[in-house]
């Protein structure tokens, strides 16, 4: 009988990476990981809300090359993507719906979490770093609705970046943060901009990753 150990199938390639990265030890560490018997369809919201958030980069990386970050040019750019670009109009509604939908199954995340008591001792840490996501998760949806800079964006920019203006001491201060002057402009827009396309896919990457490795670590909460 032919022998079906890993050491049978082994190949050159396979060697070279072995030895150098260990992948067997990975993949077995992987495969023998248990999965608890009350899992279910509920407990899939987290990744979903993974596949969003990867949608979601690959989308906006792709509109990133017609879209021009100016108060002259922002909207004409998102007009040429979606009536001239080939399938530009698909880009951007898989990008606005699975934003959407992102969000949606991360409140529902949330709740199911809390309901099976997820964040509770060992796991406060873990229960940290998805409060975390989703507040900059909604961050995301209102630099991004900002993008456009249409009579809608626009306006929702000054009304959120008015908000901290009400907190004591710091809010004239903050709001000028925001807005990149007194006023909101192409400052404004530029400061979105680079929040929405770099700061907060890189936050919400680590905090990703913080949260994974936990969940890895602590196991998965129990059943409802």
């Amino acid at each position: 009988m032919a022998n079906s150990s890993p050491a049978a199938k082994s190949s050159p390639v396979y060697d070279w990476f072995q030895e150098r990265l260990e992948i067997q030890a990975i993949a077995d560490d992987i495969s023998a990981k248990y999965v608890p018997p009350h899992v279910n369809i509920f407990y899939c919201l987290g990744g979903i809300t993974l596949v969003c958030f990867l949608i979601q980069f690959a989308t906006g990386f792709a509109m990133t090359f017609y879209y021009k970050p100016t108060v002259a040019e922002a909207y004409s750019s998102v007009q040429y993507l979606m009536t001239d670009v080939s399938f530009g109009w698909l880009i951007r509604s898989v990008h606005r719906w699975s934003a959407s939908m992102m969000v949606l199954m991360l409140i529902l995340h949330v709740f199911r979490v809390y309901l099976t008591g997820g964040f509770k001792r060992p796991r406060e840490l873990t229960w940290i770093t998805g409060v975390t996501m989703a507040v900059i998760t909604v961050s995301f949806g209102v630099t991004g609705y900002s993008l456009p800079w249409d009579q809608v964006g626009y306006w929702a920019v000054k009304i959120v970046s008015g908000v901290p203006a009400a907190v004591p001491v710091v809010g004239d201060f903050m709001v000028e943060l925001l807005r990149g002057g007194e006023s909101v402009g192409q400052a404004t827009l530029t400061r979105f901009y680079s929040l929405h396309t770099f700061v907060m896919p890189w936050l919400l990457a680590v905090f990703m990753l913080m949260h994974f490795l936990m969940i890895r670590k602590q196991g998965i909460s129990g059943p409802l």
